[in-house]
């Protein structure tokens, strides 16, 4: 679903088994050359505030807590001579800026909120993929804002929107074994049910919520969703999930699944093993029959275009949030 054949089709499907073959190399090599955080600085800061769980009645004076939290990280930062983190812990200090949660210790950790979330009917909580941290975090930020504007652009009258960017784990670096492992999304799930609980308390039970998942995110997603309130878990660019069919999640949601037709994830095998205590590959194609996903289209795109403004997943994924089920367009 979602491939191109092409003149040259004999040399693609030499390529891609190529690729498989590297992909299952790296893979099996997972237990055995333990990389996970390899090359990324741990950049100092000081301890993420305390807070007591945010309602709506005190959202405005956590936003204001994590800016300055993340203010004493940028004077931090400086003074040990990352100029880099320095600048983008200093952008998320400013006074506009939304934060339900930051820590800039090391690759960095921040939950940022678009809209109005204490009154909003529809709300999206992303969640992103391998190779997203402070350094990296303002093309996360650039998706969400994308899909906040395209939502406030399609949402009917009346119907007041908001996105959560949730970076509330160290994500897996691409080209290391922690991504082909199941170990991250583990450790991440009881944060990702800790946020949306965060959420629910601040907006009540009625609005929707919907949980749109991006490449390894979509691994984290599947680990947190037994039990999570949440109408929609969507997974894109997704390698799989860890479960071998959508009752597996044991979730209540509606799970979608896309694949965009120039996505390399496409090539990434779908196995899984258990091996030394963890669990290597994530199993069924999330698009395949057998998965048993609301396979939506999502156009064109690579796997960093989920969210491109003008894409048909973006178009999609706003039906989604906004409860549009009958119009989200199907492959």
């Amino acid at each position: 679903m979602g491939r191109r054949r092409g003149p040259y089709g004999g040399n693609r499907a030499r390529r891609r088994r190529w690729r498989r073959g590297a992909l299952a190399a790296l893979v099996a090599c997972a237990v055995a050359v333990p990389l996970a955080g390899a090359g990324r600085p741990r950049v100092p800061a000081p301890a993420p505030a305390v807070l007591a769980p945010p309602t709506a009645a005190t959202l405005h004076a956590t936003y204001a807590a994590h800016r300055a939290a993340a203010g004493a990280a940028a004077r931090t930062a400086a003074a040990h001579g990352y100029r880099e983190r320095a600048a983008v812990d200093r952008q998320l200090a400013h006074n506009k800026r939304q934060l339900l949660s930051f820590d800039g210790r090391g690759p960095g950790l921040v939950t940022e909120v678009f809209g109005e979330l204490a009154h909003a009917d529809r709300i999206a909580v992303l969640v992103p993929g391998s190779d997203t941290g402070l350094d990296t975090y303002g093309r996360f930020r650039a998706a969400a804002l994308a899909l906040h504007r395209r939502l406030t652009d399609d949402a009917p009258p009346g119907t007041r929107t908001a996105v959560v960017a949730w970076l509330g784990y160290e994500t897996p670096a691409t080209v290391s074994t922690a991504v082909a492992t199941t170990d991250r999304a583990e450790e991440a799930a009881p944060e990702l049910r800790a946020a949306v609980r965060e959420v629910r308390a601040v907006v009540g039970p009625r609005p929707r919520v919907s949980l749109l998942c991006h490449s390894y995110g979509s691994v984290v997603c599947a680990r947190a969703a037994a039990g999570l309130d949440v109408d929609d878990i969507a997974l894109v660019g997704s390698p799989g999930t860890g479960a071998r069919t959508v009752a597996g999640l044991r979730t209540r949601a509606r799970v979608w699944a896309a694949r965009g037709a120039d996505d390399w994830i496409e090539h990434v095998p779908h196995l899984s093993a258990g091996l030394f205590g963890t669990t290597v590959g994530f199993g069924t194609d999330p698009l395949s029959p057998a998965f048993g996903a609301r396979v939506f289209a999502a156009g064109d795109g690579g796997h960093s275009d989920y969210f491109a403004p003008g894409s048909t997943s973006l178009t999609n994924l706003t039906r989604i949030v906004l409860g549009r089920t009958q119009a989200v367009t199907r492959d």
